[in-house]
């Protein structure tokens, strides 16, 4: 769910970017969307497998092990704008929000967005992010409701649906490229976070298999999605928030609810872009983290007059094909060390039962037990003390690491092998 939550997010709530990168190619819309859920489950039981191989607690150390300097350098750079240009377009997206259900003027719907973000960035974000992200499956629930009101009142006429979809611009073409296209920028945007989940879980199996029912529940959503707002295309089609356009067609009342989803899921989202933004930034000097955030804030609410619609058509295609990019780096990387991969990952599940099997009193745990867990842990890619330290909490529920010191971070987490 960790990972689903990070590739259903803020735009896809709003629905223009289903409607840009898939329903605007009519029928061939769904196509893309099963392609889109193939590559994503793909992609991410690769991303998180890798997280869970090198311990990540954050992607520089990934990007830096698998790449030349110079590219990880470029990659943590593009990852870097990533998180403003998504923060802009977040606050833009809050002003559209608004000013669509309430007739507000989008600059002051973005100046909301803006305030909250700046107070929330200077407390304690994480508790206000498991919060807001628990709102997740009310977007999941939305969509659900969404597709089984439009089951019960289907177009006469799927040629005028078709003609009608094919109108609508899209930032991308043709229909393969724009999916395409669309997991890499969902994948760009999720990679930091996608690592550190992986990293997260000792067993690189769990980790995959992670992964891959997330990419999996993805395509199921995305096809839901593309297939409701291609089936109203008459209906959505021109405004900036489709889906509130949708449920306000259902009954006004609806469309107070799922104003309420979106703009809670822009706000998780911009929250997550500016804070780790910040924090990057000021990664060697924490202490400028205060006026550099708040400076940062101010520059994307500048540049959200841009419009929200402009926005989402000039920026997310330059980052999607960066995204192909790095995705193509992190799959091809996976591929040529599968065979590593898959030792590695062998030793992991022998060291986890053999820990489970030291932790459980009524099993019998021998010297040549623990001989043969040391020697797995010698043999692992891991650093051998990291590993068992993340092992053991898994077993046993507990955090491992309660003096708080993690000063060496992922690069320290594993052997030079």
């Amino acid at each position: 769910m960790a990972f689903l939550g990070l590739l259903v997010g803020a735009g896809f709530a709003t629905g223009l970017e289903v409607i840009q990168y898939f329903a605007s190619f009519g029928i061939n819309g769904l196509w893309g969307a099963i392609l889109a859920g193939v590559v994503m489950s793909v992609a991410g039981a690769v991303i998180l497998q890798l997280g869970s191989y090198f311990l990540a607690d954050e992607h520089k150390a990934v990007f830096r092990s698998i790449t030349h300097p110079a590219v990880s350098w470029a990659l943590d750079i593009v990852v870097t704008l990533t998180l403003f240009c998504i923060g802009f377009v977040m606050l833009a997206g809050a002003g559209s929000n608004l000013e669509q259900q309430f007739g507000l003027p989008a600059w002051i719907g973005a100046l909301i967005m803006t305030a909250l973000v700046m107070v929330t960035g200077l407390l304690d974000v994480d508790k206000v992010s498991d919060i807001i992200g628990g709102l997740t499956p009310l977007l999941i629930i939305a969509v659900v409701i969404g597709f089984v009101y439009t089951l019960f009142n289907l177009p006469d006429d799927f040629g005028v649906v078709n003609d009608l979809a094919t109108q609508e611009e899209s930032p991308v073409s043709p229909w393969w490229l724009s999916a395409v296209n669309y997991n890499g920028l969902a994948l760009l945007l999720g990679v930091s976070m996608s690592l550190v989940i992986g990293g997260n879980h000792a067993s690189m199996r769990d980790a995959g298999r992670g992964g891959l029912l997330g990419g999996i529940i993805y395509t199921v959503l995305l096809a839901l999605a593309v297939f409701t707002l291609l089936a109203n295309i008459e209906t959505v089609a021109g405004d900036d928030v489709p889906m509130l356009t949708l449920f306000d067609s259902m009954h006004p009342a609806m469309a107070y609810v799922m104003v309420f989803i979106i703009f809670a899921m822009i706000y998780n989202t911009a929250i997550g872009m500016f804070y780790a933004l910040g924090k990057r930034v000021t990664s060697s000097r924490p202490s400028w983290y205060t006026p550099v955030f708040l400076a940062l804030c101010a520059a994307g609410y500048a540049v959200s007059f841009i419009g929200f619609d402009t926005l989402m058509t000039y920026v997310y295609p330059v980052l999607g094909y960066l995204g192909m990019a790095m995705v193509a780096l992190l799959v091809g990387w996976w591929i040529y060390a599968r065979r590593r991969l898959s030792e590695e990952s062998g030793h992991r599940d022998t060291i986890r039962d053999l820990t489970e099997q030291r932790e459980d009193d009524d099993a019998d745990f021998s010297s040549d037990d623990e001989t043969e867990l040391s020697d797995e842990l010698e043999e692992s890619d891991a650093d051998s003390d990291a590993l068992a330290e993340q092992v053991t909490s898994e077993v046993t529920g507990e955090d491992g690491d309660d003096d708080g010191d993690d000063d060496g971070g992922s690069e320290d987490r594993r052997d030079d092998a």
